[in-house]
């Protein structure tokens, strides 16, 4: 199987300038369809699902690759690659912005911007570094989520969503965490949750906008200062908007954040 088909990738839009869109943990690239239409006009859109997500090939996943973010990282920089897409334009969602960040630490040449939804380099609290969470907090969800899946799932979905005037949000997350792959998704969320990627901040000159909601319970607005003050080619946006998904919940929003980045 190649590549592509591997990843489902998909490809839209009328214009030349190359856009990949990077989906976060327990979604897939459905997830960005709010989005793109804002976009396709000026840009080459290119979506994929990452290995265990969608419709990607579950016969290519490699605990030993996967057991760290820089094997997805890896898979972007092939995905890439394989289109001959550089220097492109990242846009990734939460745990993805960090992935896009070790993608570009790795071949800086190709990427010519990064934007991060939600970010986060690392969940834990550490002394003055407010990550939003406890290690014991991380511990409990995550044995949570290897003994119920579905159960975490379920539970999970309206923190992260956020909007609960609007259930149909949290429900469609629900939906799409049950249709991972249950044991990708759990070696996926070890991978996230317990990664501390700060060191790499300093190390990425890719010029980045952090897009950070207001009320976020999983990525606090400490955490996307944190970034911007850390990285040496960063500015964050602080959206009036609620939940960690705000691409989801209010993609207008969003979108005219990223385009008034990109016209800058």
């Amino acid at each position: 199987m190649s590549l592509i088909d591997r990843h489902a990738v998909t490809v839209s839009g009328r214009g030349t300038k190359p856009m990949v869109f990077l989906h976060g943990y327990g979604c897939d690239q459905n997830m960005w369809r709010l989005m793109t239409p804002f976009f396709e006009e000026a840009h080459k859109v290119v979506l994929y699902d990452q290995i265990g997500a969608g419709r990607s090939d579950l016969s290519a996943y490699d605990k030993d690759k996967y057991n760290r973010l820089q094997g997805y990282a890896d898979d972007l920089i092939a995905i890439c690659d394989e289109l001959a897409l550089g220097p492109v334009v990242v846009v990734g969602h939460s745990i993805s912005g960090t992935i896009a960040l070790l993608a570009a630490k790795k071949r800086p040449e190709l990427f010519e911007k990064l934007v991060m939804v939600g970010p986060s380099p690392s969940f834990i609290n550490d002394g003055d570094y407010v990550g939003g969470f406890d290690r014991s907090d991380i511990d409990d969800m995550l044995e949570f989520l290897q003994l119920n899946h579905e159960g975490w799932s379920s539970q999970m979905a309206p923190i992260i969503m956020g909007n609960p005037d609007r259930p149909a949000l949290a429900e469609e997350l629900e939906a799409s965490f049950c249709r991972t792959d249950p044991q990708i998704a759990k070696q996926f969320a070890r991978a996230t949750f317990l990664s501390d990627h700060r060191a790499d901040l300093v190390d990425v000159n890719t010029p980045t906008l952090i897009l950070q909601s207001d009320d976020d319970t999983i990525a606090p607005v400490s955490v996307g200062t944190y970034m911007a003050q850390n990285m040496p080619n960063a500015q964050m946006v602080l959206l009036r908007a609620q939940g960690h998904c705000p691409h989801i919940s209010s993609a207008p929003l969003v979108s005219k954040a990223i385009l008034d980045y990109l016209a800058q």
